[in-house]
């Protein structure tokens, strides 16, 4: 049976809204949300990934669209809910989504570059280690 990857593992990050996440208006500023996709998608990729392949590679962001939906307050339980959307050469588009409750807050699109920890160039995964981050589903 051969198997093919169609499904992104969803990952869960808890995200601590802290003191200087607030902004003048009584809610998180737009800068903590692309703090935060930036720490999610990182612990993604430590949490899912080889540990060999933590080591060999770094990433850095390219992109990063952000619709904001709802405001998120001090203390407010949130998770952001990361989702690996493609792989090409050395780069890697994401979705993640801001939710306190089942509430989304904001939703953010982003692309990252792949970049070997040792020469800082772009450097392209094994196929092996893509396939970590999505669910085997058999071919039919």
């Amino acid at each position: 049976m051969r198997l093919v990857t169609t499904a992104a593992l969803p990952y869960e990050f808890p995200i601590d809204v802290a003191q200087d996440d607030i902004d003048f208006m009584g809610h998180v500023n737009n800068a903590s949300y692309l703090k935060w996709v930036q720490e999610a998608v990182i612990s993604h990729w430590q949490a899912l990934a080889p540990v060999e392949a933590v080591a060999q590679h770094l990433w850095v962001a390219l992109k990063h669209e952000i619709t904001y939906r709802r405001p998120a307050f001090l203390d407010d339980d949130v998770v952001a809910t990361v989702l690996l959307e493609k792989v090409h050469g050395a780069r890697a588009f994401y979705e993640t989504i801001i939710k306190r409750g089942g509430e989304v807050l904001a939703e953010v699109k982003s692309s990252w570059c792949c970049i070997d920890a040792e020469t800082l160039r772009p450097a392209r995964l094994t196929q092996q280690v893509i396939d970590k981050f999505f669910v085997p589903r058999a071919a039919g």
